[in-house]
C-alpha cells in the first residue's frame, strides 16, 4: 500500500547529461566541486602558513589520485559480493562514475601518496595535513550532493517532510511500496558543513599545529558518520550489530581522540615552518636578500673588475718608468764612447802645455 506524502524532497530527474559523444556524469561533477574547494581553502590556508603554492600543488596533485583509487578498494573491499559474487561482472569494479567510493579508503590512499611528495619536498606532512582538514571536510559535504542524483545511501521510511522521494527502481527490495526515505545525504552534508566551520574557529581561536587539527578532524567526521552510517539501508557487511563503516568510524574516532591527546602533550603551538624553502624555513632565502645579494655579487664582480684594471695600469706606469730611468744611461754611454772614438780617429791625444 502506498502511502500518501503530503511533503517531500524530490530528487533530480537526472544523473548525467551528454555533450556530443561524452557523458557528463553529475556525481563525478559533484566530486569534482569538493576537490575544488578542498584545493582552494587549503592552499590558501598553506600559504598564510609560509608555505610555498606550488609546493602544495605538488602535494594535492599526487594525494587526489592516490585517494581516488584508495576510496574505490576501500569500496570495493567491502561490498565484494557486488562486483566479484556469482553472476556479477568483475569489470565493474572499474566502473568508478556509477558511484561506490568511501572516504576512509579516500583519506588512507590520499595520506600515503601526500607523505610520499611531501617528504621529498621538504614539507612537513603535520602541516599540510592540518592546513587542508577544513577544505577536507566540506569536499566532503559537497560530494553527498552526487549521492542525491544518483538516489543512493539513503535511510529508512520517513514520510516527513524531510523526506526524499526515491524512484522505484532504486528502492530496495523490501521497501517498494515506499516513497519517501530519510535523506541521509542531507544529514551528512549538514554536519560535514558544520564540522568544516568548527575546525576553522578552533583553529582561529587555538592555533592548532602539529597534526592537531587532522586528528579532530576524523574525532568530528567519525562521530557524525558512525550514527548517519546506522540509519541507511543499502549493502553492508556486518561486524556484529554494527556496519562495516560504522566500525571504521570508531576506529577513526579512537585513533583521532589518542592522536590529539599526545600530540598536545608534546607540542604546543604551530611548527615553526611549513616546508624548507618557506617562510622561516632552512632554505628560505626572501626576495629581497636575494636581490640583494645579486646586487651584492654585482658590485663585488665590478670591485674585482676595477682592481685588476688598476693593477693592471699599475705595472703599465711602473713599466713606464723603468724605461725612461734607463733611457739617460745609454745616451751617457754612447756619448762617451763616441767621443774616445774619435779621438783615436784624428791619432790626437790631449796633453797638458809645458810651462
Amino acid at each position: 500500500m502506498m502511502v500518501p506524502v503530503i511533503m517531500s524532497i524530490p530528487s533530480p530527474s537526472i544523473s548525467e547529461f551528454s555533450i556530443g559523444p561524452l557523458t557528463i556524469h553529475i556525481y563525478a561533477l559533484c566530486l569534482m566541486a569538493g576537490m575544488v574547494v578542498a584545493w582552494w581553502l587549503g592552499r590558501k590556508r598553506w600559504m598564510a602558513r609560509g608555505g610555498l603554492g606550488e609546493t602544495f600543488e605538488s602535494i594535492a596533485i599526487v594525494a587526489i589520485p592516490a585517494g581516488i583509487v584508495g576510496a574505490r578498494i576501500y569500496h570495493v573491499a567491502t561490498h565484494w559480493e557486488d562486483y566479484f559474487g556469482e553472476g556479477q561482472n568483475p569489470l565493474s569494479a572499474l566502473y568508478i562514475w556509477e558511484g561506490g567510493i568511501a572516504i576512509f579508503g579516500a583519506v588512507t590512499g590520499g595520506a600515503l601518496g601526500a607523505a610520499y611528495v611531501a617528504w621529498r619536498r621538504g614539507a612537513r606532512l603535520s602541516a599540510f595535513a592540518d592546513c587542508l582538514a577544513p577544505g577536507l571536510i566540506f569536499a566532503q559535504a559537497v560530494g553527498r550532493l552526487g549521492n542525491w542524483f544518483n538516489q543512493e545511501l539513503f535511510g529508512g521510511p520517513d514520510d516527513g517532510p524531510l523526506g526524499v522521494r526515491i524512484d522505484p527502481a532504486h528502492r530496495p527490495p523490501e521497501y517498494r511500496d515506499v516513497e519517501t526515505f530519510q535523506p541521509t545525504f542531507l544529514y551528512e552534508l549538514t554536519w560535514n558543513a558544520a564540522g568544516g566551520f568548527l575546525l576553522l574557529w578552533l583553529d582561529r581561536k587555538f592555533k592548532f599545529g602539529w597534526g592537531k587539527l587532522i586528528a579532530l578532524y576524523m574525532v568530528v567526521y567519525g562521530t557524525g558518520r558512525f550514527f548517519i552510517e546506522g540509519i541507511r539501508t543499502d549493502f553492508s557487511y556486518m561486524v556484529g550489530p554494527l556496519r562495516t563503516n560504522q566500525v571504521t568510524a570508531l576506529i577513526f574516532i579512537v585513533a583521532g581522540v589518542i592522536l590529539f591527546a599526545v600530540l598536545q602533550s608534546l607540542f604546543k603551538g604551530r611548527e615553526p615552518w611549513v616546508e624548507r624553502a618557506g617562510v622561516d624555513g632552512p632554505d628560505y632565502v626572501a626576495e629581497g636578500e636575494d636581490a640583494a645579494g645579486d646586487r651584492a655579487d654585482d658590485s663585488a664582480g665590478d670591485d674585482a673588475a676595477g682592481n685588476s684594471a688598476d693593477d693592471s695600469a699599475g705595472d703599465d706606469a711602473e713599466r713606464q718608468r723603468e724605461r725612461e730611468s734607463e733611457r739617460p744611461r745609454e745616451d751617457e754611454s754612447e756619448g762617451g764612447a763616441s767621443t774616445t772614438t774619435s779621438e783615436a780617429a784624428d791619432g790626437r791625444r790631449t796633453e797638458p802645455e809645458a810651462p
